[in-house]
């Protein structure tokens, strides 16, 4: 009898509170491997919190999370990690080569010394994020689109099955976004897991295969062309909607704001 293999996420009954008020409300959510997930939802619906709960950054009051089939700090090595870029130390007198270097860390131990098989495979993340000439740079001095790069650079150096990114294209350039949609997808057809906090509706039905529609609580999730529905749409963003349409803008509520400035 074949048995089954644990997915990379499992999430039930998920409930989080920040300073004793829940921001998360009962969250049950199961991902197949080989997923490109979009998380999205208007700010305040939780989804940077989602992202910290996985990681076990933000404690629950209830429910759990298994990451292949154990707890998040278990699974710790198995799992890349791309935060906010406003949450990031960007005066930390650290180089480029410096933070994809701490990618490897879960593989060869804080108190080990780096070894040269190590400083190659980093200097391939960069090459591969097009950073590689700014290795001996420091983060602060590099734009947003570069330091962007840089911590995807230190994602891949994780050799990862599972990526967790917050809002990976927050300030960035048109060709930054695009290199990092070209990342994800080549992530995913690696089989790996991709979730990923997005608050762009125009390009979520493009970049992301299955959607997580979150207001509090987890709205829908499926695939996206099941659940990027008018209807699941508004109730997810409670009518402060506007969708692009294929050829061009077409608001559902004129009077409302969008989600982007909400």
């Amino acid at each position: 009898m074949r048995v089954a293999l644990p997915k990379p996420l499992e999430i039930h009954d998920l409930t989080v509170a920040y300073q004793q008020k829940p921001v998360l409300y009962g969250i049950d959510l199961e991902v197949e491997p080989g997923s490109l997930v979009g998380i999205i939802g208007p700010n305040g619906a939780g989804k940077s919190t989602l992202i910290k709960a996985i990681m076990g950054i933000m404690k629950s009051v209830d429910g759990y999370v298994k990451v292949f089939g154990d707890s998040s700090r278990k699974a710790l090595t198995r799992v890349g990690y791309v935060p906010q870029r406003e949450s990031v130390d960007w005066d930390f007198p650290v180089t480029a080569m410096d933070v994809v270097l701490m990618g490897r860390f879960g593989h060869i131990g804080w108190f080990k010394r780096i070894s040269k098989r190590d400083r190659s495979f980093a200097s391939e993340c960069l090459e591969q994020m097009n950073m590689l000439p700014y290795a001996n740079r420091q983060i602060g001095n590099l734009s947003g689109g570069q330091q962007q790069r840089v911590f995807l650079a230190r994602a891949l150096a994780q050799q990862s099955d599972l990526y967790l990114m917050d809002e990976p294209f927050e300030g960035v350039d048109a060709i930054t976004e695009k290199a990092i949609v070209d990342l994800l997808k080549n992530l995913r057809n690696q089989g790996k897991t991709l979730m990923v906090v997005h608050h762009d509706l125009s390009t979520a039905k493009d970049y992301f295969d299955h959607l997580a529609l979150l207001n509090l609580r987890l709205v829908a999730y499926g695939k996206t062309e099941d659940v990027f529905t008018h209807d699941l749409l508004q109730k997810t963003y409670g009518g402060k909607l506007t969708v692009l349409s294929e050829v061009g803008s077409r608001k559902l509520n004129e009077k409302q704001p969008t989600p982007e400035a909400l």
